[in-house]
Order: structure tokens, then C-alpha cells, then sequence
């Protein structure tokens, strides 16, 4: 079986306990919450509770999202990344999230250079004072900071960072960039999800994302297969973003027959 995982925006109507059950159930290594669902995070639990319950389950905490618009660095910035470090390290998470700004400010490459080594050059030793990884997502989308794989591993290259920072391969966005060079040995997670509405890849948005099946567009099979043949052999997670998803009334059984089908024509 591919070494599956969950991102709570599988699911995010269920809380942190019956995600991780539900995570459990389903054979997956870990999973990712994340900071950006209703309510408070971890529903006010404390990050301490979160993790052991995760252990009693044998599932890794593989990160906890977000820094949102991490390069766009300020003291405020550096103060949120703060916060977020000391709740993963509770919680006995692996890493941090790292969402880059996609607001059409710093798009070309050479800005998107520029501000993206500026936070990671700062973020850095605060990872390794905590002891903690960061994911960092590119972006496929035009208006995004960080939208090309090649300038983050020049930057990680840069700022000195490779065994702390590392690139989550997105299947959504990595399409949406017009796919271009993966980088397995700087990959960190693969986040999954599928579209099959036959619609540009310019006009696809998070609620056009799915759970992967055989009407997918984006080529997740095709993606994945070629990151595992050329060495990465970390965790797939599942991120879908469309309603339809997040209103399942059974959302292991669909789950389940995402990953079958994955897990048949990759391996």
C-alpha cells in the first residue's frame, strides 16, 4: 500500500479526534492539520493531547499548517511563524507549513527569488532552535509568490536550508505551473486531489479539486509514479478542497476507493 496520509481539509466538519480515527482506519501514516478551519485550532484542545492521541494510534503528526504569506516577512510575520513552531513542537509535529503570498505581488521570478530567501534565510534558525522541518508549498497559480519548484530549490540552496526546508509536491499546482522539473530529493509530502472538469488549467481553483479518480485531468498517476521512480518514497496526503467532498456523509468509503485506485496504478 502507498504510504498514504490526510490533510484535515479531507475533511474539515469533523473534529481532530474523528479525523485521526478516520485516518487510522483507513491504513494512512499520519496526517496534517491546519490552523485556516472553523473554530479554534484543535478545537481548543491542548497540542499535547492532539499528539499522544495521534501516537496511540501510530500516526505521524507529518505538519501543522499554515504560516500564511510567509514571505512577506515582517517582525509580525516572524512573531506568527513563532507561535506556530511552539504548538507543533507541543503537539509533537514533524513540521510547519510554509504558504507563500498569492496576492499578484512579487510574481516574476526574480522578486519571487528575492522575498522567498529573505523569509527563509530568517525562518531558518528558529527551525532549528525548535527542532522542526518546514513544507513549503509552491503555488501554481499566476498571481502566486512562489509558483516554480526550480526558484524554491535555488533558494533552499541559497539560504543553506536543505534537511530542514523542504518542497511539498502539490499535484493540483504543480499542474497548474505547467508542470516543469520535480525534485524528489528535496520533497517533502505529496498533497493529492483530482479535477475532472474539462476546463483550462488557468481557470481551475481550489473548489474544482476532488478526490483522484480515473476522470482525472491533472495526471496524478502519472506525477506520482514519476516521484517514486526517481527516489521519493515519503507520504501521499489527500487535500481535496471541493464542497462536494467536505459534505460526504461517508467519506472513508470514498477515501478508500480513491486510494485503491491510486495504490493499483502506481504500484
Amino acid at each position: 500500500m502507498l504510504p498514504f496520509a490526510l490533510n484535515h481539509m479531507t475533511a474539515p466538519k469533523i473534529d481532530w479526534l474523528a479525523f485521526a480515527d478516520l485516518a487510522a482506519r483507513l491504513g494512512c501514516v499520519g496526517v496534517e492539520y491546519r490552523n485556516d478551519l472553523a473554530g479554534p485550532l484543535f478545537g481548543g484542545d491542548a497540542p499535547a493531547e492532539v499528539g499522544a492521541a495521534l501516537r496511540a494510534r501510530g500516526l505521524r503528526f507529518l505538519a501543522l499548517a499554515e504560516v500564511k504569506m510567509f514571505n512577506d516577512w515582517s517582525d509580525a510575520k516572524a512573531a506568527e511563524a513563532e507561535a506556530l513552531m511552539r504548538i507543533a513542537v507541543a503537539a509533537g509535529a514533524e513540521a510547519i507549513s510554509l504558504i507563500p503570498r498569492n496576492d499578484g505581488v512579487a510574481t516574476d521570478r526574480g522578486e519571487s527569488r528575492k522575498v522567498t530567501e529573505t523569509a527563509l534565510r530568517e525562518i531558518l534558525p528558529m527551525l532549528r532552535a525548535h527542532g522542526l522541518k518546514a513544507m513549503v508549498e509552491p503555488l501554481g497559480f499566476a498571481v502566486c509568490s512562489l509558483r516554480y519548484k526550480d526558484v524554491l530549490a535555488d533558494t533552499i540552496g541559497a539560504v543553506g536550508g536543505e534537511g530542514t526546508y523542504f518542497m511539498v509536491h502539490d499535484t493540483f499546482h504543480h499542474a497548474l505551473a505547467g508542470f516543469g522539473p520535480i525534485f524528489p530529493d528535496l520533497t517533502g509530502i505529496v498533497h493529492v486531489s483530482g479535477v475532472t472538469e474539462m476546463i483550462a488549467l488557468d481557470d481551475m481553483r481550489d473548489p474544482h479539486r476532488v478526490l483522484v479518480d480515473a476522470d482525472d485531468v491533472l495526471g496524478n498517476v502519472a506525477q506520482i509514479r514519476a516521484l517514486r521512480a526517481a527516489g521519493y518514497s515519503g507520504p501521499i496526503s489527500y487535500e481535496p478542497f471541493a464542497s462536494s467532498v467536505h459534505d460526504l456523509d461517508d467519506p472513508e468509503a470514498a477515501l478508500g476507493a480513491s486510494m485503491a485506485f491510486l495504490g493499483k496504478l502506481v504500484l
